[in-house]
């Protein structure tokens, strides 16, 4: 099944028990649409195009909360998984809190954007982690 945008309901539910005021790391598994699906008819581009735009602005979020990027390659193969899922790009950015984190995807100015990643993303997966120097709280 697709995964572009979380539920309000899952969000809540994912990050609960991530714990507050230690640094995170996202995993973000992206798969890009052929052509990109704007919802108000804007000229075709190809999905990556679209993604390149929100990650041009989204970098720049990312750094204003302190975050910064960990790692980014593009994905070959899967050699453990499902057979549908497969994936173009891969990549980790660590920011230093959960607050920091939603509080860059609640800006106005993230919002702004949002719209190009949305239309980019045939399927996504976002995943909160602890490095293991941070590890959960008992």
């Amino acid at each position: 099944m697709a995964s572009i945008a979380p539920r309000p309901d899952q969000l809540q539910e994912a990050l609960a028990d991530v714990p507050q005021g230690v640094p995170i790391v996202m995993l973000n598994m992206l798969r890009f649409r052929e052509t990109a699906a704007y919802p108000d008819g804007r000229p075709a581009i190809s999905g990556r195009a679209a993604y390149a735009k929100y990650s041009a602005e989204a970098s720049k979020q990312v750094a204003q909360v302190g975050g910064s990027l960990v790692w980014i390659g593009e994905a070959l193969g899967s050699v453990i998984g499902p057979p549908d899922e497969q994936w173009d790009q891969i990549f980790l950015i660590r920011y230093p809190s959960l607050e920091m984190f939603i509080r860059m995807i609640n800006s106005a100015a993230y919002q702004d954007i949002v719209v190009h990643r949305t239309a980019a993303l045939k399927d996504s997966r976002l995943i909160a982690t602890l490095e293991k120097d941070n590890p959960r709280p008992p």
